[in-house]
């Protein structure tokens, strides 16, 4: 017990200064591309957003997570000690914030070990139910990418730069397969000697490999795990993303625009894989313009402008705002009893 305080109070002694100073370009960057995509018109549309459609939209964030958390609780199965909805809610609250507030969400994982470790679940353990989460969502959205682009093939849609977005879609699915078979002959393929190859470096490749091997475990254990859990657990994810993913499409409702759902689902999936590339937390900057770009062709630009700040505060500042009190709750018990 006495390593695991001590691995949490350096843990959460990573955090300074410069965490606060990313978190706030985090929330100012929605705005400033707001004012300066859509101008004072698109703060107006902001003001008058329908009152009713924006309580629905805070129902379906907290059902969200309510979600999440009973995933939670039926990953760890009883091996945590007696945790209810309410705790489990605090662990995914706490823990999501954690990696809005990193850049590339770093920091969400390293939280979820800490706290699932204070219960006396090794981590070891949580970083397994950690993998079996992230698997989870995986098969999730490879099933939904695969479905839209059999959608986008088979359909007339009438999307905005169709030939385009087809293509990407093809070109996602692509990389997904190759990953895929990467992913089942990865062993094969780390022994092979083409792969000591001058570039990328020695340093990139460990990167990568890692990365490719956790996705690989974490596949393999989810699809090992009983048939009625997997199936629960994917229809929370399920259940929790199209309600997630539908929120931008409500966003667009409340400021007069009209877009079909599924383009709305599938901007958000292309717009979240290109924040990745950005160097704030929470994907901040980059996720705003790619969501505002791909809504242009549809809508007038203040419109565009007010719906992707009304989505963003909901989607996103709004598990910093419920999120960071329970961080640091739980932070303050961790070094409370690290210094006992």
């Amino acid at each position: 017990m006495h390593s695991t305080n001590t691995t949490s109070r350096r843990q959460l002694l990573k955090w300074r200064p410069i965490h606060g100073v990313m978190i706030a370009l985090a929330l100012i960057a929605p705005l400033v591309l707001t004012a300066w995509l859509g101008g004072a018109e698109a703060l107006q549309r902001v003001k008058h957003f329908p009152l009713g459609l924006l309580l629905l939209m805070l129902v379906m964030a907290f059902l969200c997570w309510n979600l999440n958390a009973a995933r939670l609780r039926l990953m760890l199965g009883g091996r945590a000690g007696r945790l209810g909805q309410r705790g489990a809610l605090g662990i995914e609250l706490a823990s999501k914030f954690a990696l809005c507030a990193t850049p590339g969400g770093s920091g969400g994982p390293a939280t979820l070990l800490l706290l699932l470790a204070r219960r006396g679940f090794p981590p070891a353990k949580g970083a397994a139910v950690f993998l079996i989460d992230q698997g989870c969502d995986l098969l999730f959205f490879l099933a939904m990418l695969s479905g839209l682009v059999l959608f986008s093939m088979l359909s007339d849609t009438q999307w905005p730069h169709q030939s385009l977005v087809q293509w990407a879609l093809v070109g996602l699915a692509f990389m997904a397969a190759l990953v895929i078979v990467v992913m089942r002959y990865l062993p094969s393929l780390l022994r092979s000697p083409g792969v000591n190859t001058p570039w990328p470096s020695r340093y990139q490749r460990r990167w990568l490999v890692r990365r490719l091997l956790r996705c690989r475990h974490a596949l393999k254990v989810t699809l090992k795990l009983p048939r009625s859990i997997l199936i629960a657990m994917l229809a929370l994810t399920t259940a929790h993303w199209l309600m997630r993913y539908s929120l931008l499409y409500l966003a667009v409702l409340g400021v007069g625009g009209h877009a079909d759902w599924m383009w709305t689902f599938l901007t958000q999936m292309l717009a979240m894989a290109a924040s990745q590339f950005s160097f704030l937390p929470g994907g901040a900057g980059a996720a705003e313009v790619g969501v505002g770009s791909l809504l242009l062709p549809l809508m007038e630009r203040e419109q565009a402008a007010a719906a992707v700040l009304v989505w963003r505060l909901v989607s996103y500042h709004l598990y910093l705002a419920a999120g960071a009190p329970l961080f640091v709750l739980y932070s303050y018990r961790m070094l409370r009893r690290s210094a006992a």
